[in-house]
């Protein structure tokens, strides 16, 4: 019998209280989480330390539906701060570590805490700043000196006494987080974030069981990091937390950690791939991995390492919409519409666009909850990202005739020149396929006649160089004339995200810098190939 996906899923199947208390009773001995130090905590020690936890914020008068912000690199006390907010079902906000400043002022405003927990390096940060309504800050990993106008505590505060914990209801329909976009463009938007959309995100997943331990590398303050973590628990998996991904070492930690699936974001299987090849390839228990985006050909991954490799596309707001089928064969597929969801592609007045046509993807699901419920305190946002009833993903998408979804472009990533709309992210693919690219961005930046212009950014293999002539002529054949970057720029590394998105801002608003290579300076130009000419 098919399940039924218009349903609410039961409390002890998604609510953090009722779903570890069940696991505890069920497989308390087994492994639920690893940590970076080795240490480990079986289900009913971390069912224990979240109790413990979640005493010590009633006893700092955290309610149900409170915001608490969480400023904390991954590991032990991220995982506790966490589970003990959501045990009373108070709403776990973590902040991106590289916030200050204004930006950090903005997402403190518009959490609306009154506590805080931050990691003993990050408090002087929080000088000089608004701190809007927050009155007591936690803080952990060791003491630093704090402004005197906010009441200072160490962790033993988060050490209550269970005798006094009071039991609370929470609903699969409450929020659970404020996941903060990460604000590459403009203030970050708190999303909001129901257990009911925790569920739907990480059952997505379907290839991954009870019996897998799932590597976590991207951070909890990130839904990458927090989605997989929680999705593991649904499932009484477990997870192994580590600080970062790190490519020379990440073999090492798979083989430690003991993980049999992992996340691959962005830049890591490409990364991974240009690493001399070793006889050890082979050597560790990973089993499968989730590639995203599918740049390129994943078999070359999964031939060399000996894991199966599967696709998908999500976003905060969403509920992975789309997914592959294990080791795909369409290039760039995000796979298909899984069971429960709908899609449509659209153009600026929401009207569906044909087979193979471009627009954008939007989507809603048959399950109340299983998306998005908003942007917090941003009506205005959140009107025009659920207008017509349907949720405005803000990427550009085709569809073929077969259902599979294929990725373009974020809609102000795309590029118009000379009449033609260009995919960065086509551009990236073909920049990156050469052997001694590492990484690479393509931006708009205009020329001396104010249209479009493509310029690439780029990263090389660490010892290597590149005569950005020669890239040029290996591009030549593999894109359509008008896609050829016309400026070339080589430095170290990209500026990302600690989610490692690439901040395509900083690449664009800086431009044609003297450090740039031009195309037709160099007296290179790409003419149009004559189709039908006598």
């Amino acid at each position: 019998m098919e399940p039924d996906l218009s349903r609410i899923p039961d409390a002890d199947q998604c609510v953090l209280g009722p779903m570890l208390e069940r696991h505890a009773r069920e497989r308390g001995a087994k492994i639920a989480v690893r940590f970076q130090d080795g240490r480990e905590w079986s289900y009913d020690h971390l069912l224990a330390q979240t109790r413990t936890a979640a005493a010590g914020f009633q006893k700092l008068g955290v309610e149900h539906g409170a915001r608490v912000l969480a400023w904390l690199p991954n590991g032990s006390d991220q995982a506790r701060v966490w589970f003990g907010l959501n045990y009373i079902g108070a709403v776990f906000t973590p902040i991106n570590l590289a916030y200050k400043g204004r930006l950090l002022e903005h997402v403190i405003e518009n959490s609306d805490a009154a506590i805080m927990v931050v990691h003993r390096d990050l408090v002087a940060r929080l000088d000089g700043i608004d701190l809007h309504k927050v009155k007591t800050v936690i803080v952990i990993g060791g003491d630093a000196p704090l402004r005197p106008d906010v009441m200072k505590l160490g962790p033993a505060a988060l050490d209550g006494d269970v005798s006094t914990l009071r039991r609370v209801e929470v609903k699969p329909w409450d929020t659970q987080m404020i996941i903060y976009t990460s604000g590459t463009t403009g203030p970050s938007k708190g999303v909001l974030t129901s257990y009911v959309h925790t569920h739907a995100m990480t059952q997505a997943l379907y290839y991954i069981g009870e019996d897998d331990r799932d590597l976590i590398t991207l951070p909890m303050f990130h839904v990458g990091g927090a989605s997989l973590l929680y999705g593991m628990l649904i499932r009484g998996a477990s997870a192994a937390i580590v600080d970062a991904f790190d490519t020379r070492s990440f073999w090492n930690v798979v083989r430690e950690t003991k993980v049999t699936t992992a996340t691959l974001l962005g830049v890591m299987a490409p990364f991974l791939l240009k690493e001399p090849a070793s006889a050890g390839d082979r050597d560790h228990g990973l089993r499968t991995a989730l590639m995203i985006p599918l740049s390129e050909d994943p078999s070359e991954f999964s031939q060399r390492f000996g894991v199966a490799i599967y696709s998908a596309f999500n976003m905060t707001e969403i509920s992975m919409p789309l997914i592959t089928g294990a080791n795909p064969r369409l290039t760039g597929t995000c796979g298909r519409l899984r069971a429960g969801v709908e899609a449509r592609l659209v153009d600026e007045n929401d009207l569906e666009v044909p087979v193979n046509a471009i627009g954008e993807l939007v989507l809603r699901t048959a399950r109340p909850w299983a998306m998005n419920h908003g942007y917090n305190r941003n009506p205005e946002a959140t009107a025009r990202a659920w207008r017509n009833g349907w949720f405005h993903t803000g990427d550009a998408f085709r569809r073929d005739e077969d259902g599979n979804f294929f990725f373009v472009d974020r809609m102000k990533d795309a590029i118009r020149r000379r009449g033609e709309n260009i995919s960065s992210f086509e551009v990236e693919a073909e920049i990156c396929s050469h052997p001694l690219v590492r990484e690479a961005a393509a931006v708009a930046v205009p020329n001396e006649y104010s249209e479009d212009e493509v310029l690439a950014v780029l990263s090389l293999v660490e010892g290597k160089t590149l005569d950005p002539a020669e890239l040029i002529r290996y591009l030549a054949p593999r894109m359509a004339h008008f896609m050829i970057p016309r400026y070339v720029r080589i430095i170290e590394t990209l500026p990302r995200t600690p989610t490692q998105k690439v901040e395509k801002y900083l690449l664009r608003n800086a431009g044609v810098t003297a450090d740039t290579w031009d195309r037709e300076k160099a007296g290179i130009r790409i003419a149009r190939e004559k189709i039908g000419a006598a």
